[in-house]
């Protein structure tokens, strides 16, 4: 059993339900395994080989997945690398070195390498949006556009929610619904499609509980390549005015969205970003 998993049952039937949603994945795809110095990771790659490049990165507790609404408009246009973050509960390595250092600016190098993808657009959401930009901070001029939805690493992070979930999870059933709704911000009829797996998933995963490292002044002022933040105000793990303050500060010519009323799950933004990594 890997140690991200709270038991290998459980570790078996989230790879189970992954792999029958990667055999309904909505656009043809290549499934690619890369080796890099934290061990395997999957990529499903879409779209023209020949077309600009993207590669997605998702949040903390879940998978390639994530993407599946965007992935056939974003693949019509671009070649999309959907990769399965490390330590994450898909189908790559359960490694996690420590956030504070430059494994993972290591890691995706080995990632990129492996893809032969000297430069490339990057769409990442939370945990992905902090490796992302802790990417772009360390390599300047590999990553040319860079969309994040609900990054970490810029606003402040909020810790009471996960007291809240430790509280709740005792509850059973009930508990981890509400808590998923808490840390989404859908309400129950918008997170009905999406709040069985996301229960499931953490019935059976050991979430990352290290707080993710904030960007100094100096190294937001050092991005080099065009950036789109897109945050909804009620997130409640980031303090989404926070986050706009700092980019609006700091890099001024970036772009940022606030959504009224959205919490940290954000839906929706499909064209906004294509429009983004096609400008």
């Amino acid at each position: 059993m890997s140690t991200i998993y709270r038991s290998a049952a459980g570790e078996q039937e989230l790879q189970r339900r992954y792999q029958e949603a990667l055999d309904h994945w909505p656009v043809p795809a290549e499934h690619l395994r890369i080796p890099t110095r934290e061990g395997e990771t999957f990529v499903l790659a879409s779209g023209p080989p020949d077309a600009p490049p993207v590669v997605l990165l998702h949040g903390s507790g879940t998978n390639a997945t994530m993407w599946q609404g965007d992935i056939a408009a974003w693949s019509r246009h671009l070649r999309t690398y959907t990769v399965d973050v490390i330590g994450e509960p898909g189908l790559s390595a359960p490694s996690r070195p420590p956030l504070a250092s430059d494994a993972y600016a290591q890691w995706l190098d080995d990632v990129l390498d492996g893809l032969k993808l000297t430069t490339t657009s990057v769409v990442a959401s939370s945990l992905g949006g902090w490796l992302a930009l802790d990417h772009a901070t360390r390599r300047p001029g590999r990553v040319t556009r860079l969309a994040l939805l609900c990054p970490g690493g810029l606003g402040r992070q909020r810790v009471g929610l996960l007291f809240k979930s430790l509280l709740l999870r005792p509850l059973g059933r009930w508990g981890m619904r509400r808590s998923v709704r808490s840390a989404t911000g859908l309400t129950p009829a918008q997170a009905e499609p999406v709040l069985e797996q996301v229960a499931l998933t953490f019935r059976h995963f050991i979430p990352r509980t290290e707080r993710l490292p904030v960007f100094s002044d100096d190294a937001l002022r050092g991005l080099d390549t065009p950036l789109l933040v897109i945050a909804g105000t009620d997130d409640a793990l980031f303090d989404s005015s926070d986050t706009a303050r700092r980019v609006r500060k700091h890099v001024p010519d970036a772009t940022v969205r606030l959504l009224p009323g959205v919490g940290h799950a954000i839906f929706g933004q499909t064209d906004e970003v294509l429009g983004f990594l096609r400008g």
